[in-house]
C-alpha cells in the first residue's frame, strides 16, 4: 500500500471494540513505530485455541519501515504477543525496567532472548527513531513503571496515554506526572489516543491504597489459613499482600508459575520489597500453624488450570483448603470470565471456606487500575488535543468516551470511533478517515501460530456439541462386498449400552446401504464414503435432531 507523502497516519491492529490484544502504530513517510503488542484469551467459540494475538500482516509487508516497538507497561494485554511478533520481525523493543524484565521472561520461554534487541527507557527518556522523536511521561496504573508516550513528527504530534488513572497516593509509585502532561499539552497535541476502559464509570477510581487496608483487616480477622488470589502482574497489590502477611506474622507461600516469576523479577529489580524469611515453599505450608500462613496464588479469573481452580476442586498436590479457611479474590472479573469465576467461588463455599470477593462495600478487595470518567476528562483537559481517538475498549466504552470529550469542549466530529485496521490520516491541521489496512486475529494453538482455519474450528465446535461416529466397514478386495458386519464407534454422541436398539438400527442401515452401493458396481471409495455419510447423517438427524461428525472408514482385505 502506497500512502501519501508527508501525511501522518495512525491505526490500531488490536484493542478497538474489544478488551485486550492492544496494538497501535504511528506512521510518517518511511517510519513506522508500533505501540504495544498484547494478547487476549479465547472464548468458548474457539475450542483448542490458547491465545489470540493481533494480525501483523501490514507490519510484515512494510517491515523495512518498522523502526521499533515501544511498550507502555507490562500487562498481558500489552506484551503477550511480543514473542510471536519478534519471531516474524526482529525489531528493537523499548520498555521501562519492570516491563522489560517481564518481556525477558516471555522471550526466554520462547528461546528468543539472546537475539532480541531490548532497550530500557523511563519517563525522562527521549529517543529519535527515523524522523520521529519520542519522549515519555509517568502514569499510575495497577503495575509500576507505566508510561504515556509523546510522538513528535514533522506531520504532527501524537500522544498515547497507555493505561492510566490519577492515583495520587500510589502504593509503590510513581505519581502521575501532571506537570509533564500539562507541558505536553502546551506544546500542542494534534491527536490523542486515550484509553476508554472505565469510560462508563462516573467519578474517580479509588486509590490502590484503599485495598491494602481491607486486605490487612481480613488477615487480622482470619482464624485459619488465608488464600488470596490476584493478577500476578499487579505488583502494587502483591506488595500490599506482602505487607499484610508481615504485619500479621504470617508466612507467605506462592502458587502458580506466573506469580512466582513476577515476584522474582519485581523483587530483583527493586519494585517489590519482600522481608527476608517471609517466603516459604508451598509444599512446606502445612508445617506451620494455619493462622500463620498466607497462600498467594494465580487464578483470580477462574482459569481452569490455574492454582485457585485446582484448590477449589481439591486437586492441588501440595496445598488443601480446609473448612474455616479464608479465601480472598482480590481482582475484578474480566468481561467474559464471570461464569468461570462464579463456578470457582461455588466450589470454595462447598469446601467450607469463608470467601471474600468483589470491589464494593467496606470489605472491597479490588479497585480498578483504569481511570473513571472524571480522570478521562482530566487527561483531555491536560492534553487539550485537536482530535481524539478513543482506544482500549469495547464500542460502548469508546462511544461514552466521545461523549466525555464533548463535555470538555472537543467537537463531536473531532472524535474518531474506528475499528481495528482503520487508518486516521492527519495533514495541515485536519484529520480524516484514511485507507484500511489488514487486521484481525492471529490464533495460537499449541506451537502453531497463525490462521488455524475456519474449517478446523468448525469441526472442533461440531465435535464439542454433537460428538463423533466412526463407521468401519471391511470389503473383499476381489469380490467388492462386505466380508464382516460393520463396526460403529460412538464418541460423545450416544452411550452405546444405553442405546442398543438405536445402534442396531444404524448397523442394519449401514449394512443395507453398503450392499446397495457395492451391488451397483460403485468402486470409488470417496463416492461410497460420501453417500454412506449422507444417508447415515439424514437418518440420525431425523431420529435425534443432532449432527455428529461421521467418519466412514473402508478397509480392503
Amino acid at each position: 500500500m502506497n500512502l501519501a507523502h508527508n501525511k501522518l497516519y495512525i491505526a490500531a491492529l488490536g484493542g478497538l471494540n474489544e478488551i485486550g490484544k492492544n496494538m497501535y502504530l504511528i506512521q510518517y513517510n518511511q517510519d513506522i513505530i508500533v505501540i504495544d503488542c498484547g494478547s487476549k484469551f479465547p472464548d468458548e467459540t474457539l475450542p483448542g485455541i490458547d491465545l489470540i494475538i493481533p494480525d501483523v500482516t501490514y507490519l510484515l509487508e512494510n517491515q523495512d519501515k518498522v523502526r521499533a516497538l515501544v511498550v507502555t507497561h507490562g500487562h498481558e494485554d500489552h506484551i503477550g504477543g511480543i514473542p510471536y511478533l519478534l519471531k516474524q520481525i526482529n525489531i528493537p523493543v523499548y520498555a521501562s525496567r519492570l516491563t522489560r524484565g517481564l518481556i525477558e521472561l516471555k522471550l526466554k520461554e520462547h528461546g528468543l532472548l539472546r537475539k532480541a534487541d531490548l532497550q530500557t527507557v523511563d519517563s525522562k527518556s527521549s529517543i529519535t527513531l527515523g524522523g520521529i522523536q519520542i519522549s515519555f511521561f509517568a502514569t499510575s496504573h495497577s503495575i509500576p513503571d507505566c508510561l504515556g508516550i509523546f510522538f513528535q513528527t514533522p506531520g504532527g504530534n501524537v500522544v498515547h496515554t497507555g493505561d492510566f488513572k490519577f492515583d495520587m497516593s500510589p502504593v509503590n509509585g510513581p505519581y502521575p506526572d501532571l506537570h509533564r502532561m500539562a507541558e505536553i499539552g502546551k506544546q500542542g497535541v494534534h491527536v490523542l489516543l486515550s484509553e476508554s476502559t472505565n469510560a462508563e464509570r462516573p467519578g474517580f477510581t479509588p486509590s490502590e491504597r484503599v485495598v491494602g487496608d481491607h486486605i490487612l483487616d481480613a488477615f487480622i480477622r482470619a482464624k485459619q489459613k488465608v488464600f488470596i488470589s490476584t493478577f500476578a502482574s499487579n505488583v502494587s497489590r502483591v506488595q500490599q499482600i506482602v505487607n499484610a502477611a508481615f504485619e500479621t506474622g504470617r508466612k507467605l507461600a506462592l502458587l502458580g508459575r506466573s506469580m512466582i516469576n513476577v515476584v522474582s523479577v519485581a523483587s530483583e529489580l527493586g519494585y517489590l520489597d519482600v522481608p527476608e524469611g517471609l517466603l516459604i515453599e508451598a509444599i512446606d505450608s502445612d508445617q506451620f500453624p494455619p493462622d500463620e500462613v498466607v497462600v498467594l496464588c494465580t487464578g483470580s479469573q477462574g482459569e481452569t488450570m490455574a492454582a485457585l481452580s485446582r484448590l477449589a476442586a481439591s486437586k492441588h498436590p501440595h496445598v488443601k483448603i480446609a473448612p474455616g479457611d479464608t479465601v480472598i479474590i482480590a481482582a475484578g472479573a474480566i468481561p467474559g470470565n464471570e461464569r468461570n469465576l462464579a463456578h470457582v467461588i461455588d466450589n470454595l463455599y462447598v469446601l467450607g471456606a469463608r470467601v471474600i470477593y468483589g470491589s464494593s462495600g467496606a470489605a472491597g478487595m479490588h479497585v480498578s487500575g483504569h481511570g473513571s470518567q472524571e480522570e478521562l476528562k482530566l487527561m483531555l483537559t491536560l492534553m487539550k488535543p485537536d482530535y481524539l481517538i478513543p482506544v482500549h475498549g469495547e464500542f460502548r466504552m469508546l462511544y461514552q468516551h466521545r461523549q466525555l470529550a464533548e463535555s470538555v469542549g472537543i467537537e463531536r466530529d473531532h472524535v474518531f470511533i474506528v475499528n481495528n485496521g482503520d487508518m486516521i490520516q492527519y495533514k495541515d491541521s485536519v484529520a480524516s478517515p484514511g485507507p484500511k489496512i489488514a487486521s484481525g486475529n492471529s490464533l495460537v494453538d499449541g506451537l502453531i501460530m497463525g490462521d488455524v482455519g475456519n474449517i478446523v474450528l468448525r469441526d472442533r465446535r461440531q465435535l464439542s456439541s454433537d460428538g463423533m461416529l466412526v463407521i468401519v466397514t471391511t470389503l473383499s478386495k476381489t469380490e467388492k462386498h462386505m466380508v464382516t458386519a460393520p463396526e460403529i464407534i460412538s464418541r460423545g454422541f450416544v452411550f452405546v449400552k444405553d442405546s442398543e436398539e438405536f445402534m442396531k438400527e444404524l448397523h442394519e442401515l449401514v449394512q443395507n446401504k453398503m450392499d446397495e452401493l457395492t451391488g451397483s458396481g460403485a468402486n470409488q471409495w470417496n463416492v461410497i464414503k460420501r453417500k454412506l455419510k449422507d444417508e447415515i447423517g439424514h437418518y440420525i438427524y431425523a431420529q435425534t435432531k443432532r449432527r455428529p461428525m461421521i467418519l466412514p472408514i473402508i478397509i480392503e482385505v
